[in-house]
């Protein structure tokens, strides 16, 4: 397809309307540099990244269309070849955890033992429940715990108490209203303990916010047997080598920041979570996990925590985030995790396949020929005709793309 034929896709199946396809045309329309000054200090423009659609995820019996803002070359294409074979099988299934965060209070200073302090904090947990809930109507503090933490820095600062809220943020990511809960108890704290608080902050270590998803890819799809059991050296690789698990990680974060970016959401939060959630038994290893079926199929799983919002914060504000969601057609906040999860799988999926097959350079870099095209001075027309030229001779270079165009200049003129 073509845009204009793209969009009219989009428009019938999402029922996007003549404004929202006004919008797409040109975001910047929606969206001023008054907005962006508004959003963060000393702007002096907006960076435009490209917004493309991956096709064929069914997650949990529905199909999507989901956008994806990113500028790396055959993410896109990739991530939807990968939900294709995933689709032939029933597609993905996920599911995803209550939306429960964590407030941090951190007590310095004690005039009395952590363990009597935890005590008057545990005690009067109603009210510090009160406090903070009266900070929101729709947000709900649902539990207040507390633990010792030791000081394992060289400084020896001593050890801490910490005061955690667990607040359920429903269809937010909630990373205000954390804060502003944390810093509404903390007076009390300090009153009830003598101590004195210092951070007051949401944990993006969201390990109580979980999603997972899992598919099975057939075999014959991937390209045989010889194929899965490749894609399952790639996998042992990754879960048992750091260097090569930061890289195996980086392609599943390319398609969840993708989708992340394009839905307005904090994918900076997303990714130390992820990464941290990597390293939870003491070794960074894979976020996903790969076998063999009984059938001789490959089955994919991931899990990790995802803090993501469909309300609230830039999702509120800007018109191409609001745009993502309205193709999405997502009512829940889980819901958006599940996409998200199912999406990195999916990535993850490709780029290990084309790891243990052809290599990830020959697909990746016919499409990255267009962008060499252009380095190169190509114009229009020429830009796919040169591309794909490089692309037969597998030589994509800038050098190969200035002498093919000057060829194909030479021969316009005559």
């Amino acid at each position: 397809m073509d845009r204009r034929e793209r969009l009219q896709y989009l428009k019938k199946i999402v029922g996007l309307s003549v404004q929202d396809i006004a919008v797409l045309k040109d975001p910047l329309s929606g969206f001023t540099f008054d907005d962006a000054n508004r959003m963060i200090e000393n702007a002096i423009g907006m960076l435009v990244v490209p917004l493309g659609i991956a096709t064929n995820f069914v997650i949990n019996g529905k199909e999507y269309t989901i956008p994806m803002a990113i500028e790396e070359p055959s993410v896109i294409a990739a991530a939807s070849k990968a939900a294709k074979i995933a689709k032939a099988t029933g597609g993905f299934t996920a599911q995803a955890t209550e939306s429960l965060m964590i407030g941090q209070v951190q007590v310095t200073s004690l005039p009395i033992s952590i363990e009597s302090a935890k005590d008057r904090i545990l005690m009067n947990k109603k009210e510090l429940l009160k406090i903070a809930n009266s900070k929101s109507k729709y947000v709900n503090a649902k539990d207040l715990q507390t633990r010792k933490l030791r000081d394992k820095s060289k400084n020896r600062m001593g050890d801490m108490l910490l005061v955690e809220l667990i607040i359920d943020t429903k269809d937010a990511m909630g990373a205000n209203i954390i804060n502003t809960m944390c810093e509404a108890i903390a007076p009390k704290v300090e009153q009830l303990t003598g101590g004195s608080v210092i951070l007051k902050i949401l944990s993006n270590y969201a390990t109580k916010r979980l999603v997972k998803c899992n598919a099975i890819f057939g075999k014959n799809e991937l390209g045989g047997e010889n194929t899965v059991e490749r894609i399952l050296y790639a996998y042992a690789f990754a879960y048992s080598d750091t260097y090569r698990a930061v890289t195996h990680n980086k392609g599943v974060m390319n398609g969840i920041d993708a989708v992340a970016l394009a839905t307005g959401q904090d994918f900076r939060a997303i990714e130390a979570a992820a990464h941290a959630y990597a390293s939870r038994n003491g070794t960074y290893r894979s976020l996903t996990t790969w076998h063999k079926t009984k059938q001789g199929d490959l089955a994919g799983e991931i899990e990790l925590p995802m803090a993501v919002g469909i309300v609230g914060g830039v999702v509120s504000i800007h018109p191409m985030a609001k745009m993502a969601l309205k193709i999405l057609g997502v009512k829940t906040a889980k819901e958006l995790a599940m996409i998200l999860a199912a999406t990195g799988l999916a990535q993850n999926l490709s780029a290990i396949r084309a790891l243990a097959s052809e290599g990830i350079q020959k697909g990746h870099m016919r499409l990255h020929a267009k962008n060499i095209a252009v380095l190169a001075g190509a114009k229009g027309a020429l830009i796919e005709i040169i591309a794909k030229r490089m692309a037969d001779e597998a030589n994509i270079t800038v050098h190969r793309a200035k002498q093919i165009l000057v060829m194909l200049q030479k021969k316009n003129r005559r």
